[in-house]
């Protein structure tokens, strides 16, 4: 193997020399020599993504090493136990340093030294003549090598290079901010204290959707360089603007630090009379004591605050739209069919396809298109009777103008538009659900404290990616989300997977959405990762395969409509939000934002959390079940997997499609699909118990008994199935087996051959299953009265008996085995018996004069029943009996 590594307390540095150095050698492996500063291992643990393992020297088997990469040291006596490898001949060592040299400095093959600030300067150097892109995060932790090593570039060693190597890497994304968390000078005790008063007395006000925080403290003398500790409070408690309002002895001083562009803190500091830049400001205030400061600072905030544009955040797009000429009809049957309740009325562009609506002209709702309808208007065109007196928004519209729009006009969808052309629409609904979200729009006396986490519908869920998913599943989501802003389009990760996540729930089946192009998106995606790609053009969707024959499935963020009650979905491309809403339950209607800037926001339309935390199942729509009855039994499965409940309107709705009978609607395999689902849960025996009570048994298995339930005999059957697969699975032997098909036959047990048939053949079961399950069937239950009727078989008698069925068929005897006999039987068969070879070899049969042939076989089987009944237990002892059973002489003639 390839290694990295660096001296023994690393620093950032030399931490970032060794990621710098993996992308030159990508295949290596990094191994820290010992222990780091401090300062790097919080580094480590708060900042760094964690997307590259490290190994620890103990686990590194020293005698594999073929290349050695060593960075920001060249003494053998402080990279530990692997100087070993640096003094091997065999091992091919390459070395990165900016030290001076020395007579005891290691040599290598290929080694880079130069007489700069830091080490990292000479890999950045690297990057821009190979034209190597750093990530942000990297960038970051280059940058901050840089700054450390050079002291902030105030250390003598600095030199020219190292200033162009940061620069380089600010324009490559390196966050100053998480740099100054990181380097800075101890504080005195003294100052410590003040820090904590600065810390007690803040408070945070939000002003047009803007967060500040203004502390304020009054001291008796004067204290010099307290910019300092405003700094350090911004770092500490990541915020993005604070004003510190200081009294020291006759005067009141004003510090201001803002790191957004909504606040420049310049221009209110020149309102006290002071100045600075929009980020960094002061003034000392005259006239006022320090309460009147605080009062004239909120004023001002309100005044000059900027509030963030949001209109391009929140809205919903693509939009669907009408144009003109089209019928009030039609536009009605496209809100039934899409669920929304308002269409906006657009002009075509010039090339008149269609394809690219422009031009906003008006919008129809619902209500006006119903009314027509009721008047016989069907079949005028949407411009006779379309609402043209429309507000618009555009995409850098703010939280206040959406308000003031959409209240002033009483609007139920306002258009956000670029250049005349509508691209997204924003609804009372998502205005209500953005100002739900931030519980500065809401009275404290509303919220209890354990209603909080319920309301955070844009929570960060990095932190529990991390703690949950494993590394190269984060890394695999940030290339995506990376692809994803390199073809200017946004992707989610979505379903399932953002469910256990938040359950904390390991699930590697990724679910990747994408609202552009996603089968473009899959194919630079396998490419890079040199995997293949299946793509599915009819709905835009894509199976991404990987060398190691891991996958994920891309979709394009798509809507379904159904045409009829059970019938097969149209696919149409749509926005994320309505990609959701086609989801079956509100706990799988969540998304991950992937793409960098947004990397680990949760999205949450449906208030999915709260039925999260209240462990429930709820479906988006009450037309749900109608639509696909399938999710009745994705409901039991969840339920019965997840320890959930069904609600009771949910629940309701799962008896009115039952009464309504559309089960014979739905193509049969999709029904087999889902049942073989809940088959193969640990047990499936919570979720049939709920099928059985919800009535669900007549339409899986119409031709069985009426009557049929889970009785005590029926349960005892799947109950013994249940053991008997969980006993297998202990043993941990290599046989791959199939849980469902037992269950499934232990339902059938009471059954006759020909319903299984029936069966087999509404679901449309693969021949290769049918063909096994009916073997399995019919030859587990002769073998199960053959065993009833003799007890005190021999070994070698059970062998023959069972011999002919596979582990499923094994298993499912177990199940409706009787007795108990019956059941020890096949256990020694399955651990032992069935593995049982003869001891003389075939080879060793021809050279004893043995032709192979039915003489042949039955001296090998004749001898497996003497080795199973305890007759033979030797070589010589199996040389000796077949001898005498059958003399070589006879086995010529």
């Amino acid at each position: 193997m390839d290694i990295i590594t660096t001296h023994i307390g690393a620093d950032f540095d030399a931490l970032a020399s060794m990621i710098a150095a993996k992308r030159l050698y990508p295949e290596a492996v990094l191994v820290f020599p010992g222990s780091q500063e401090k300062s790097v291992r919080n580094y480590l643990a708060q900042e760094f993504r964690n997307i590259y393992a490290f190994k620890k020297i103990k686990h590194i088997d020293i005698d594999k090493v073929q290349r050695l990469i060593v960075v920001d040291t060249r003494q053998a006596d402080r990279i530990g136990r692997l100087a070993e490898c640096a003094t091997n001949p065999a091992v091919t060592v390459h070395l990165y340093d900016h030290h001076p040299d020395t007579e005891t400095d290691l040599r290598g093959s290929q080694e880079i030294v130069e007489p700069v600030g830091s080490t990292t300067t000479i890999f950045t150097r690297l990057f821009q003549e190979k034209n190597i892109v750093p990530s942000p995060d990297e960038a970051t932790l280059m940058a901050l090598g840089i700054y450390e090593d050079t002291g902030s570039f105030l250390h003598s060693s600095t030199c020219p290079e190292d200033l162009a190597a940061a620069s380089w890497l600010l324009t490559h994304g390196a966050n100053l901010d998480i740099i100054t968390q990181f380097i800075s000078r101890e504080l005195s005790s003294e100052q410590i204290s003040l820090l904590g008063q600065l810390r007690q007395e803040a408070h945070t006000y939000v002003i047009r959707g803007v967060t500040v925080v203004v502390s304020k403290l009054t001291m008796p003398d004067y204290i010099d360089d307290f910019s300092v500790l405003v700094q350090r409070l911004m770092v500490l408690d990541n915020i993005d603007v604070v004003f510190a309002l200081l009294s020291m002895g006759e005067r009141t001083y004003l510090i201001a630090r803002s790191r957004i562009p909504e606040v420049n803190v310049g221009t209110i500091a020149r309102e006290f009379g002071g100045g600075g830049h929009a980020t960094a400001a002061s003034a000392t205030v005259r006239n006022l004591t320090i309460v009147e400061a605080e009062e004239q600072l909120i004023s001002l905030l309100h005044r000059h605050v900027r509030p963030k544009a949001m209109a391009g955040e929140i809205m919903s797009a693509p939009v669907i739209t009408v144009t003109p000429e089209v019928s009030i009809d039609q536009a009605n049957q496209l809100m039934t069919r899409y669920n929304v309740t308002v269409l906006p009325v657009v002009r075509t562009n010039s090339d008149g396809n269609g394809e690219n609506p422009c031009g906003l002209l008006g919008m129809i709702s619902r209500r006006v298109a119903e009314k027509a309808i009721f008047h016989k208007l069907g079949n005028i065109p949407v411009a006779d009777y379309m609402t043209t007196d429309i507000a618009t928004i555009p995409e850098s519209g703010t939280l206040f103008d959406i308000q003031r729009l959409i209240v002033e006009n009483r609007q139920r969808l306002l258009p956000v538009t670029r250049d005349d052309d509508i691209v997204g629409v924003i609804t009372r609904t998502d205005l209500l659900a953005l100002l739900v979200n931030d519980p500065a729009h809401l009275s404290l006396d509303l919220l209890r404290s354990d209603e909080r986490p319920s309301i955070e519908r844009t929570r960060h869920l990095s932190s529990v990616m991390t703690q949950v998913l494993p590394k190269n599943v984060i890394v695999l989501l940030r290339e995506i989300g990376e692809i994803a802003e390199q073809q200017g389009c946004n992707a989610y990760v979505a379903g399932g997977f953002v469910r256990d996540l938040i359950l904390q729930v390991q699930n590697t089946d990724i679910d990747i959405v994408i609202e552009g192009d996603g089968i473009r998106l899959a194919k630079a995606l396998a490419a890079q990762r040199h995997g293949i790609v299946h793509p599915h053009e009819k709905f835009g969707t894509a199976t991404v395969i990987f060398p190691d024959q891991s996958r994920i499935d891309v979709a394009t963020a798509r809507l379904e409509y159904y045409d009829h009650p059970a019938a097969m979905p149209t696919v149409e491309h749509s926005s994320t939000k309505l990609d959701l809403y086609r989801r079956d339950f509100t706990i799988n209607a969540m998304a991950i934002h992937l793409n960098p800037k947004r990397f680990g926001i949760l999205v949450d339309y449906f208030n999915s959390q709260n039925d999260l935390k209240e462990r429930r199942i709820q479906v988006l729509h009450n037309l749900s079940f109608v639509e696909d009855p399938t999710r009745i039994f994705r409901a039991i499965r969840f339920e019965s997997r997840l320890d959930f409940t069904i609600t009771k309107h949910t629940e309701k709705l799962i008896k009115n499609t039952v009464q309504m009978n559309l089960f014979d609607r739905v193509e049969e395999p999709r029904f087999f699909h889902e049942l073989k689902l809940i088959l193969s849960e640990d047990n499936p025996i919570p979720a049939l118990r709920r099928m059985a009570a919800l009535k669900l048994f007549p339409f899986l298995w119409p031709d069985l008994r009426p009557n049929l339930k889970i009785d005590r005999r029926f349960l005892h059957f799947l109950t013994q199935a249940n053991q008997a697969i969980s006993w297998f699975k202990l043993l941990y032997l290599p046989d791959k087996i199939e849980p469902w098909m037992v269950y499934l036959l232990a339902i059938m047990s009471r059954s006759r051959t020909k319903e299984l048939i029936a069966f087999c053949n509404r679901f449309s079961l693969p021949p290769r299953q049918r063909r096994k399950l009916i073997a399995q069937k019919t030859e587990a239950e002769r073998v199960a009265q053959e065993m009833q009727k003799r007890p005190f078989l021999r070994p070698s008698e059970t062998y023959w008996l069972l011999h002919e069925l596979d582990i499923e068929g094994l298993l499912y005897l177990m199940a409706i085995a009787r007795k108990r006999y019956i059941q020890q039987a096949v256990s020694h068969y399955v651990t032992t018996w069935r593995n049982v070879v003869p001891l003389v070899r075939g080879d060793e049969l021809k050279a004893m004069g043995y032709i192979p042939g039915p003489l042949f076989r039955t001296i090998r089987n004749h001898l497996i029943e003497v080795q199973l009944d305890g007759q033979v237990g030797s070589r010589e002892d199996a040389l000796s009996f077949i001898q005498s059973t059958y003399p070589p002489g006879a086995a010529l003639s």
